[in-house]
C-alpha cells in the first residue's frame, strides 16, 4: 500500500512541479501562446492538484490509524505481538526519508511560487502525519501483527490485511511469505516483521487456521 501511495504522490508531483516552475519563472508556454505567469485558471489548477494530493495523504492516514486501532485490540486475536526490532529500524529509516522528501517538496513548491500554497500544505501535512503516526506507533508499541481465525493483519507504517478465504498456497522466498489465492491473486507478507523468538509459535498457529485439504502450507515456514 505504502509503495503504491508514494508512486501516486510522485505521479501528482510531476504536473504540480511543472506548473509551479512555469508560473514561478514565467516561462513561455508555446501551445497556449502565453507565459507561465499568465496561464489561465492557474490558481484553480493549483487548488485541484493540492486537493488531490491532500486526499491521497488523508486516505493513507485514515487507513494507517484504523489498522493500528484494530490490531491494538489484542484480545480479539489468537496471536498478537509487536513487530520485530529489525522492522522498527526500517520503519524509522523510511519515515525519516519520507518526511525529509515531503518537507523539501512542500517548501520548494512555495518558494518557486506562493500560488502553490495548497499543494505545499498537502505535502507538509503528509510529513507531519508521518511524524505523529510513527511517534505514537513506536512509543506505545502499537506496531503489531495480529492473527485471527479469518485473517492476518500487519499494522505499522503500512497496513497489510490477508484473509484466509480463497487461499490456496502459503510459501516463503527470502524475506517474504507469499499468499496465493484463487484467480491468480498473490499477496506478500514480510517475514522479518516477526520476532525470532515467536516465529515457531506464529507459524504453528497460522497453520492451524487454514484448511489443510485446500491450502498448501510449505513446511519451510515452520
Amino acid at each position: 500500500m505504502n509503495r503504491f501511495i508514494n508512486m501516486l504522490l510522485l505521479f501528482l508531483l510531476v504536473p504540480t512541479m511543472l506548473m509551479a516552475i512555469y508560473v514561478g519563472f514565467d516561462l513561455p508556454v508555446s501551445f497556449l501562446k502565453t507565459t507561465g505567469a499568465h496561464i489561465p485558471y492557474r490558481e484553480e489548477i493549483f487548488l485541484v492538484l493540492g486537493l488531490l494530493i491532500l486526499i491521497v495523504n488523508v486516505r493513507r492516514s485514515i487507513r494507517r490509524w484504523m489498522g493500528m486501532r484494530i490490531v491494538s485490540k489484542q484480545m480479539k486475536f489468537k496471536w498478537n505481538e509487536p513487530v520485530s526490532k529489525t522492522r522498527k529500524r526500517r520503519i524509522i529509516t523510511y519515515t525519516i526519508l519520507e518526511v525529509l522528501v515531503m518537507t523539501f517538496v512542500g517548501v520548494a513548491l512555495y518558494i518557486v511560487t506562493p500560488l502553490a500554497w495548497f499543494p505545499a500544505i498537502a505535502f507538509i501535512f503528509g510529513a507531519a502525519d508521518n511524524i505523529v503516526f510513527t511517534t505514537v506507533g513506536l512509543s506505545g508499541n502499537h506496531y503489531r501483527i495480529g492473527l485471527s481465525s479469518k485473517a492476518l493483519i500487519i499494522a505499522d507504517r503500512e497496513v497489510i490485511l490477508l484473509y484466509f478465504k480463497g487461499l490456496r498456497k502459503i510459501s516463503i522466498q527470502q524475506q517474504s511469505i507469499y499468499f496465493d489465492y484463487i484467480k491468480g491473486l498473490q499477496l506478500t507478507f514480510p517475514s522479518d516483521c516477526i520476532q525470532d523468538e515467536h516465529r515457531s509459535e506464529f507459524f504453528k498457529l497460522l497453520e492451524e487456521q487454514i484448511d489443510q485439504e485446500r491450502v498448501f502450507f510449505s513446511k519451510n515456514l515452520v
